[in-house]
């Protein structure tokens, strides 16, 4: 319990420090190197200890982390300086759970139950609470769009890799294989930097052409100037999230079983509320707490059932 507590922390204050390091130099480039930095963490000690890129399931650990940790991040860092870490981890944190359960029952067979239906409907009236039009989200215009886009996008990649990484377990135990959650978290890892790599190529190839033709003292000058303010909230950003929270989440997992470990990481949205007023000075309505604790408990309902 006190792991998927630390877990919920952690992964908090990932939101939160994302979001500033996504403000500072730009999602795309905030993303890829905080993956950068937990595949150089999580290698380190994959390939002292564990497997490091070997096994029957790396494939489909890689192409859930291509999925989960790379397209799905790649969304979330874009949603962020949209909508703020409260909203973004309130959306996607509602939508990834009804999510799975929908590519499980597609994929795998996994039926919904009644009572799972139930709770996918709650999570959505909360939603709906939650990000009812009012002062602070202005559907009108482009950018809140497009930011509960990337958020849905975000969430569907999230579950796909979840349960893309459940059928790689299978197939590692079926194989005979042990692969801890740790070097599992590797090799999904590699996936994420590959995705998150070439969508850091098609931003920024435009402005690395300009920067081509511009003295290379003023270059040098704008890079250091630009990371002397944000190289350490993407560094808190790669240990709290991928490296240190993945960590916690599978210690929790190997002595607690998985439904209640998700149940409290699920009420992640209501970690951020305080972190977010503290960090970026947002004030969330009466309406929206209710909105985001009615979604929440949709979510807990749904993984408890599960």
């Amino acid at each position: 319990m006190f792991a998927a507590l630390l877990t919920t922390i952690l992964f908090s204050f990932s939101a939160v420090f994302g979001h500033r390091s996504a403000k500072l130099i730009g999602g795309a480039e905030a993303n890829f190197w905080r993956v950068s930095l937990a595949a150089l963490l999580l290698g380190l000690w994959s390939y002292s200890f564990g497997v490091g890129l070997a096994g029957l399931a790396f494939p489909l650990f890689l192409v859930s982390g291509m999925l989960g940790i790379g397209l799905g991040d790649v969304a979330w860092f874009q949603a962020l300086p949209r909508l703020g870490s409260r909203v973004s981890v309130l959306i996607v944190q509602c939508l990834t759970a009804p999510f799975g359960a929908l590519i499980e029952w597609l994929w795998l067979g996994t039926s919904l139950t009644g009572r799972q239906m139930f709770w996918g409907l709650l999570i959505v009236s909360g939603l709906g609470i939650a990000l009812k039009p009012g002062e602070h989200l202005n559907w009108r215009r482009g950018p809140v769009r497009l930011g509960v886009l990337m958020c849905a996008v975000a969430a569907l990649g999230t579950a796909a890799g979840a349960v893309i990484s459940r059928k790689a377990y299978f197939v590692a135990a079926g194989a005979g294989e042990h692969i801890d959650g740790l070097n599992a978290g590797f090799q999904r890892v590699a996936g994420g930097v590959i995705i998150s790599g070439i969508f850091l190529l098609l931003v920024k190839r435009q402005v690395w052409r300009l920067q081509g033709s511009a003295p290379r003292e003023l270059v040098t000058a704008a890079a250091k100037h630009k990371w002397r303010g944000a190289w350490y909230w993407v560094a808190l950003n790669g240990l709290a999230g991928q490296t240190l929270g993945v960590s916690c989440m599978q210690w929790a997992l190997q002595t607690t079983p998985t439904g209640i470990v998700l149940a409290i990481i699920s009420t992640t949205p209501i970690a951020v509320i305080p972190l977010a007023a503290i960090f970026e000075g947002e004030r969330p309505t009466l309406r929206s707490i209710l909105g985001g604790i009615v979604g929440v408990a949709g979510v807990v309902g749904l993984t408890l059932s599960k």
